[in-house]
């Protein structure tokens, strides 16, 4: 597929909900933990070169930003990806705890936004191919049909020649399926109404993913929807919703993948809304209603937007082309899509036609146009069918989704065994990087397993579905299964560990048995340790406020802590 002329724009949050791993957000931000011994941010920068995107932007707080820099230019994952590299963005107001939406009106953002934009979560792990949901979103949105996905009252430029900022294009966002085959118990869902698209005479190709989109009328949080339900007792519908869109479909189980391809229109539209703080909950749920909510379209200044961008066409021509003064809307003359045989008025027919000259507006129309009813160019939905073999598309936000992606990615076939051709993009080159390292003795189970480069393993070890990384050493006796271990680990003799997450430098004293635990980055975990679902953190400053009390410096003069250089659970 040739470059679509894209920009990408991969959001590098602080990853609060893995903060086990991410306490040192300087030194260690979210988007460099390893999932399946790749550097998270791996996974969207390998999506978007994929997909023909090179114009990429990692958008990360000044915090972050030497951390992520170093990584680009250092760890072997990063440096191995086409060229030419992401760009940093690290603007000075941009904090940890900034909003989505938030940072769209930052003027380091707007100003790198050129044209029609990609927005990507640093945490994105996804098969499908973003080729196909630009084919997608460039057939409904961009090209024949326009925003209006073929429909007729729409009045706005549908085909424009090169302009990125001209034309009001529609969006497309993805949600995927969180309860089939391979859930995770806990993950976060969110509440979601589509209505079918027009449909069209030609059928799409097969493996086209156009069958599966549909347009979305409601999106906000399943948290949102309990706070809803528990305050009205019930969940209201407007009856605009309903006397717009006769079929709509309700959705709980299924999750945003905060994967938005949007047109340049909705930078405006986020400016002139200082209150919108969420992307997915804010801009993408208020976007759906002002399809069909009576005046909410005119209180987002959405009226005021397009006819900006109806200026700017007027001042420049066709999209800034300088060919047309107005613009033919080809959609029209399709034959793809079902005629609309309603007999319009024929003065409305006379004002259809397209015209090379540019004649000044009486002030009654005028008046008239600005009454006019406004149409909304539609956000719509891919949403991902609920099938056992449906790509896997996932947010890897939580330990427990960290755990379970890595061990699924750990089951592909290497490339050494599949072949390049027929491998997953996502496949490692060997399942077992230095077989050198593997006692005769041991058991590792290869179909399951994904084992880094200079990993150690002695004899009488058994290590079953898990996830080792680089420089990790496996003493005698150690027993592992579901397993992700970051790089550097040291594991005790006798040792049983399942279904854990041991962070970088992680020691585990011999014999001990942990089960469904996370370790911080650098914790030793004391000898004979047996714990479950526990977190093994050490806080700042702890140490120093032990020695203060045992000092008698405390405010009770006294402390029942036993030992400041303990680790903390």
């Amino acid at each position: 597929m040739p470059a679509p002329g894209f920009q990408a724009f991969i959001l590098c949050g602080p990853g609060v909900s893995l903060n086990t791993f991410t306490s040192n957000a300087e030194e260690f931000p979210k988007a460099l933990i390893p999932v399946a011994n790749r550097p998270m941010i791996w996974y969207p920068l390998d999506w978007c070169y994929r997909m023909g995107i090179t114009n990429i932007h990692l958008i990360t707080p000044p915090s972050s930003a030497k951390a992520i820099e170093s990584a680009l230019s250092q760890n072997p994952h990063l440096t191995s990806l086409p060229a030419p590299t992401a760009d940093i963005l690290a603007p000075e107001e941009l904090t940890q705890t900034s909003g989505t939406a938030a940072i769209l009106r930052l003027p380091e953002v707007q100003a790198a936004i050129s044209g029609d934009f990609l927005i990507l979560p640093c945490d994105l792990i996804c098969e499908v191919a973003g080729e196909s949901l630009l084919e997608a979103w460039m057939i409904q949105q961009g090209g024949l049909g326009g925003a209006s996905s073929g429909s007729h009252d729409y009045r706005g430029p549908k085909m424009g020649i090169g302009g990125e900022k001209g034309g009001r294009r529609g969006g497309l966002g993805v949600w995927f399926e969180t309860k089939s085959e391979g859930s995770v118990k806990g993950e976060e869902t969110d509440f979601v109404i589509t209505t079918p698209l027009e449909t069209s005479v030609v059928l799409p190709p097969e493996g086209s993913l156009r069958s599966n989109i549909s347009r979305l009328v409601y999106s906000t949080t399943t948290d949102t929807l309990k706070d809803i339900t528990e305050e009205k007792k019930t969940f209201p519908i407007r009856h605009g919703l309903i006397r717009q869109y006769g079929r709509i479909r309700m959705l709980t189980t299924y999750r945003d993948a905060h994967i938005y391809l949007f047109p340049h229109w909705v930078l405006d539209m986020v400016k002139k809304n200082d209150t919108m703080d969420s992307i997915s909950e804010d801009l993408v749920g208020w976007w759906a209603k002002a399809g069909w909510q009576d005046g909410l379209a005119d209180k987002l200044g959405l009226r005021q937007v397009f006819e900006d961008i109806e200026d700017r066409e007027g001042e420049h021509g066709s999209h800034h082309s300088g060919l047309l003064e107005e613009e033919m809307d080809i959609g029209s003359l399709s034959t793809t899509w079902t005629s609309d045989l309603t007999l319009k008025p024929r003065k409305e027919q006379q004002s259809a036609f397209a015209s090379r000259v540019s004649t000044p507006v009486p002030p009654l129309i005028h008046s008239s146009i600005e009454n006019r009813k406004l149409i909304i160019p539609p956000i719509l939905a891919y949403i991902q069918p609920s099938t056992s073999s449906a790509p896997l598309i996932r947010r890897v936000d939580t330990a427990a989704i960290l755990l379970h992606v890595s061990l699924r990615l750990a089951k592909l076939d290497s490339i050494d065994e599949a072949g390049r051709a027929a491998s997953s993009p996502f496949a490692h080159a060997h399942k077992i990087a230095y077989q050198g390292g593997i006692a005769q003795r041991s058991t590792v189970t290869k179909t399951d397993c994904l084992l880094a480069e200079n990993v150690t393993v002695e004899e009488k070890s058994v290590i079953k579905e898990s996830v080792i990384g680089a420089n990790c050493h496996i003493k005698s006796g150690a027993r592992l299964t579901r397993c992700v271990l970051m790089d550097g680990v040291v594991v005790g003799e006798r040792c049983q560990l399942t279904g854990c997450i041991l962070g970088r430098r992680v020691q585990v004293g011999r014999e001990s048995v942990l089960k469904e635990c996370e370790v911080q980055e650098g914790n030793v975990v004391a000898e004979e340790t047996d714990a479950k679902g526990e977190k093994f953190m050490v806080f700042e400053g702890l140490d120093e406020d032990v020695e203060k009390s045992l000092d008698g410096g405390g405010d009770d003069g006294g402390s029942d802590v036993a030992g400041g250089d303990e680790d903390v659970l």
